[in-house]
């Protein structure tokens, strides 16, 4: 084992710590250990310099990831495939013959009038799998015990579930970005998708640019108002908040709020830590992701607010400023997830094969209610 002698750098560190100098350079070469993939052959004892080092701990890196994307998940089923979703329209009124009574007038009853029903059907289903093979014997060499030899293949079956975790939580996300991009791809009002700053500068006659706003006070304001202001709209039946125009209508326990956390920690940190209401400027009750597609390199503003997909129906969008969505529950789903897992022993090589599966559906349903906020300069915009 090796063995570094630190008196003449804790003999420093102590007079940098109280006062007595300035910091200093120092060099902390051997003094923390970043570990080796392969144990050293040489690494003896430090007395008679022949018996090796052996293994006093075991740790494993077994930490469970529980997953951030927000919460869409819908039911499953163990028979049939599609899922058939059936609506019907308002229907239109008519006259009330009960005040428009004339004498020997035929007042018929008998005249058949159909809903207007209408049926979808989501019938697509995406899979995956990961393989890992596990053995026993083979492992007992490596380790002390059987706790130990559990705790390995422990760590091997959470290292599993946790990609799985990842690459579902990725998919449920692209689920909410091919939303998005339909919506602003449909969108020619501005109601369905929403360009906070320039309703600001148009308002307030400012001309704040995308790369100030989200730390202007006045702006986060106006984006937490709005915010609320569609929130209440959406439930009150309306035509203007899907892209299929269909009568719609969300209440507040039927909208799932997603806000890009830099714009919801924004909002509480701008405005209500100083707010003597704190209660007039509170966002809609809400989830948070971290990026809408992913961090980039540098988890930027405009790598964290950006999608760029093509989407289910072939349109291409790339935008940035994202800061946030609601949608109705139907609007954007995951239903009917099959998470499984299949096993074979092979009896030549001793060891066993598992696949863990997953099989889900991801839906968008561009009749129901999905607003997009964002924020973008106007010459952009336009």
């Amino acid at each position: 084992m090796l063995i570094t002698q630190l008196h003449t750098l804790v003999n420093s560190v102590s007079k940098e710590v109280i006062g007595d100098t300035v910091v200093l350079n120092e060099d902390l070469t051997n003094v923390v250990d970043l570990g080796k993939a392969v144990f050293d052959a040489d690494q003896v004892d430090n007395y008679v310099k022949k018996l090796v080092d052996h293994i006093g701990k075991v740790v494993f890196v077994n930490r469970k990831y529980a997953g951030s994307a927000p919460s869409l998940l819908m039911d499953s089923w163990e028979f049939g495939s599609v899922l058939e979703k059936i609506s019907t329209n308002l229907p239109d009124a008519t006259e009330n013959k009960s005040w428009d009574l004339v004498d020997g007038e035929n007042y018929s009853q008998d005249t058949f009038v159909a809903p207007d029903v209408t049926a979808k059907f989501f019938s697509s289903k995406v899979t995956f799998e990961i393989q890992m093979s596990f053995t026993e014997m083979q492992l007992k060499s490596a380790f002390s015990s059987r706790e130990q030899l559990n705790g390995f293949v422990s760590m091997l079956q959470t290292s599993v579930e946790n990609s799985l975790t990842v690459k579902l939580d990725a998919l449920i996300m692209r689920s909410i970005t091919n939303m998005i991009g339909e919506t602003i791809t449909a969108d020619t009002t501005g109601v369905k998708a929403v360009n906070l700053l320039k309703g600001y500068n148009t308002e307030t006659g400012s001309s704040l640019t995308a790369d100030k706003a989200m730390t202007d006070k006045e702006f986060i304001r106006y984006a937490t108002y709005q915010m609320g202001i569609v929130s209440d709209r959406m439930t009150k039946v309306s035509k203007l908040f899907n892209v299929g125009g269909q009568p719609r209508f969300t209440t507040k326990d039927l909208q799932n709020v997603i806000l890009l956390s830099n714009f919801s920690k924004a909002s509480s940190t701008y405005l209500l830590s100083d707010s003597q209401n704190p209660e007039n400027v509170v966002l809609p009750k809400h989830e948070t992701v971290p990026y809408w597609q992913g961090s980039g390199l540098d988890y930027g503003f405009d790598s964290v607010s950006k999608i760029d997909v093509k989407t289910s129906a072939g349109n291409t969008v790339s935008k940035t400023g994202i800061i946030g969505v609601i949608a109705d529950r139907d609007a954007v789903a995951v239903a009917n997830m099959d998470r499984r897992t299949t096993v074979a022993y092979n009896a030549r090589a001793e060891f066993f094969n598992n696949w863990f599966k997953a099989d889900t559906q991801y839906i968008n349903d561009l009749n129901e209610n999905f607003v997009v906020f964002y924020i973008e300069d106007d010459s952009v915009d336009d």
